[in-house]
């Protein structure tokens, strides 16, 4: 039985497809089934979330591996995000333990670190070393940013691309290798049926372009065929922006200072697609899935 923890997310549901399709036994810990779709009928559903260390238990009974995928870049009215993703990792891991479970695949993130001015990779670093210093057999899957055509991330891009000016938070020049979600997907899946080197326990996922910020939304501006400049947005306004929309909005902003933060925080691979193509993947060009 694997236990999956994020599978209505970008990467989860492409991975549950996979998974269901191949006959896996697979149940899902989500908060509401319905968004699981089609897939709801195909697997066992376990109630509860991140913020809720006692859900774990009945989730992880009869589990042989743990897929935990689940995490948030924002806070949430049930915890901030070192709660749901440095503290709940932790705590998961803990119950995994206990459970018994052979394995344990977790999602942190490249430049994640506890030196970061970000707190969502904070958070993931804190994660990584609870993974890592288990007693659990583990993998770590550290992605670049992961995309998925009519994502969240894309949809925003593709509203604020109606302006007549796209703005853009702080100097866009971070550099990233955006990797596709079903890509991230065919990786895990191929490594839990035993590719990639023996033993092995962190891959770095990355697509084959580095971009700039900047490029990323100069190109999804060419695969919408508009046509717009750039407005670098100062950081300090940004921020302020931000959080009076936070207020005014809550849960229902579109955009938080800590989501904006992360697009100034390069993530990239010295050994680019490397990872990906040991595990037998070879990540699609951003502009080849997009149509750019």
């Amino acid at each position: 039985m694997i236990l999956l923890t994020g599978a209505t997310g970008l990467v989860g549901a492409a991975l549950l497809r996979r998974l269901t399709a191949e006959g896996e036994a697979v149940r899902c810990l989500v908060r509401d089934p319905r968004r699981l779709g089609a897939e709801r009928v195909r697997v066992q559903i376990a109630l509860g979330d991140l913020a809720d260390p006692l859900s774990f238990r009945h989730a992880l009974r009869g589990v042989s591996t743990v897929v935990h995928l689940a995490a948030s870049i924002r806070d949430q009215p049930s915890g901030s995000i070192e709660e749901l993703n440095g503290v709940a990792t932790w705590r998961m891991v803990r119950a995994a333990e206990r459970a018994g479970v052979e394995r344990f695949v977790f999602f942190s993130a490249l430049e994640a670190s506890t030196r970061s001015r970000a707190r969502f990779f904070r958070s993931k670093a804190l994660a990584e070393r609870a993974v890592a210093e288990s007693s659990l057999r583990h993998t770590i899957f550290a992605p670049s940013i992961v995309y998925s055509p009519g994502d969240p991330w894309l949809r925003l891009l593709e509203r604020m691309s109606l302006l007549p000016v796209v703005p853009v938070a702080g100097a866009g020049r971070a550099s990233f290798q955006p990797i596709w979600a079903e890509d991230v997907a065919d990786c895990v899946v191929a490594q839990l049926n035993g590719a990639g080197e023996d033993g092995r326990a962190r891959y770095e996922l990355a697509g084959p372009d580095t971009l700039t910020y900047d490029g990323i939304v100069e190109l999804v501006l060419r695969a919408l065929g508009r046509r717009r400049p750039l407005a670098h947005v100062p950081l300090p306004v940004v921020r302020a922006g931000l959080r009076v929309v936070g207020v005014l909005f809550g849960q229902a902003a579109f955009a938080t200072w800590e989501e904006a933060e992360l697009m100034e925080v390069a993530m990239t691979s010295r050994s680019g697609t490397a990872d990906a193509e040991l595990l037998g993947v070879v990540p699609e060009p951003m502009r080849a899935v997009l149509g750019g």
